[in-house]
């Protein structure tokens, strides 16, 4: 008995020295994991919180934890509304992540260990008009088509975990609908939808002659090597042949740029070549990170940069919900933070369907929507020139019937905007909806799509 007595008495010694040594583990070098765990969920309840108003500990639930990961399970978060930051923890105890509010730009993720960079102040919109008619304001006269109403009010178009879907047809909002705890006013993060906006913004800055899509030497530590040859348009088309590893299942280049690293276009810019300059495809939203970092340092001024969106594009437009979010060292996360209502996505899609073109101003050069649209050559008939894809979520229209004319803003989770030009129709639908649930948005176009088309013949 005695020995066994020692025996259970050298065991809970043994336990207790593992225990202490994987807190300390945890607490002084938390695993990559677990960072961007912590980092992810700090960032997306930082920006539901402080930018569309709701209710963090319900984001970490429903946003976070539902969907995701088996680890979000065990991340708490600590929501601090006076000082607009956020901070989360596994058990409540390791791996700290943060995310802090910035007036006019958002939330940023602040990576373990770092400190966000001061950065000038951002301008705010002024409030939205209320008293206009769609688009130049919010006020909505909508359809009273009893079509249209079977088809928005039909769940098995709308799909699991709908938010908004928002119908523009010939530049009059004809329809909306909005899912439990959303609404008009509600602003929804675009993910991917994020790039196309980038590729606008850069259009705005070839309109002004501060930046050409055939501009090479782009970054410093790119001269010297075949990357130096790497032009603005390759990037756009996803064809540039640098690595970069788009999964979002575990820490890969994609996770560990969007929350491990404060300098997300640095990360992105130091990726070798893994293939032939404008013959690889490679989806990566390193590269409009990149693309960000480019577009902005066209400007002396980085005061002038961070308020380019808005003066360029969001002001002009009427996207006065519009929040682009920047990384820790103020480069705007272009390829997938943007936070805007559901009406300024479609609001942007009626830009795209206009020409770059908004209430009598030309703001893209005259051609250069029709340059996003046409096909990259290394995409297979994918993928546009100007992050605006072909086909829509599972990369196959057809047995749908959509027009031929259909390009696509396409987002994580189930985030898109259809534009088709033909038929005079924008169609957002935004939500909460994982590919494994299998949703294609193509049979709600489609039907919207046939609705309009056999009005407009």
């Amino acid at each position: 008995m005695r020995v066994l007595g020692k025996l259970l008495k050298w065991l809970a010694g043994l336990a207790v020295v593992l225990a202490v040594g994987v807190a300390g583990w945890l607490t002084f070098s938390p695993p990559a994991l677990i960072r961007v765990a912590t980092a992810y969920s700090a960032k997306i309840v930082c920006s539901n919180q402080f930018l569309a108003w709701r209710d963090g500990q319900e984001v970490l639930a429903l946003d976070v934890q539902a969907p995701g990961h088996p680890i979000l399970e065990y991340i708490s978060v600590d929501v601090d509304p006076a000082g607009r930051t956020v901070s989360a923890k596994l058990l409540g105890l390791f791996g700290e992540g943060r995310a802090i509010y910035r007036s006019g730009a958002g939330c940023t993720s602040v990576p373990y260990g770092a400190e966000a960079a001061a950065i000038p102040a951002v301008p705010e919109a002024g409030p939205p008009n209320m008293a206009a008619l769609w688009p130049a304001g919010e006020r909505v006269e909508p359809s009273q088509d009893p079509a249209l109403a079977a088809i928005l009010d039909d769940a098995g178009m709308a799909g699991p975990g709908m938010r908004a879907i928002v119908v523009a047809h010939n530049g009059r909002l004809v329809g909306e609908r909005y899912g439990d705890g959303f609404k008009a006013d509600t602003p929804l993060l675009g993910w991917s939808m994020t790039k196309t906006v980038t590729a606008a913004i850069i259009g705005t800055l070839v309109r002004e002659g501060q930046l050409s899509i055939d501009q090479d030497g782009l970054f410093e530590n790119w001269n010297g090597d075949e990357r130096g040859s790497i032009t603005v348009a390759d990037l756009l088309a996803m064809s540039s042949g640098l690595e970069f590893n788009e999964d979002y299942g575990d820490v890969t280049d994609v996770t560990r740029m969007l929350y491990l690293e404060s300098d997300m276009a640095g990360f992105a810019a130091d990726k070798p070549l893994a293939g032939r300059r404008g013959e690889t495809f490679n989806y990566s939203s390193g590269t409009t990170v990149a693309l960000s970092r480019i577009w902005q340092d066209a400007f002396a001024d980085p005061a002038e940069a961070l308020a380019w969106p808005r003066t360029a594009l969001f002001g002009p437009l009427g996207m006065a919900s519009a929040v682009m979010e920047t990384d820790a060292s103020g480069t705007f996360v272009g390829s997938s933070y943007l936070y805007a209502t559901a009406r300024d996505w479609v609001r942007f899609g009626e830009f795209l369907r206009n020409g770059g073109a908004w209430a009598g101003q030309q703001i893209l050069p005259e051609g250069f929507t029709d340059w996003m649209r046409e096909e990259a050559p290394a995409s297979d008939g994918r993928y546009g020139r100007g992050h605006l894809w072909h086909a829509g979520p599972g990369d196959d229209d057809s047995g749908f019937g959509l027009p031929d004319d259909t390009v696509w803003l396409r987002g994580h989770d189930g985030q898109t905007v259809a534009v088709i030009p033909s038929h005079g129709l924008v169609v957002a639908r935004l939500g909460l909806s994982p590919s494994k649930l299998g949703y294609r948005p193509q049979r709600l176009v489609a039907a919207l799509a046939a609705l309009y088309g056999e009005q407009d013949e």
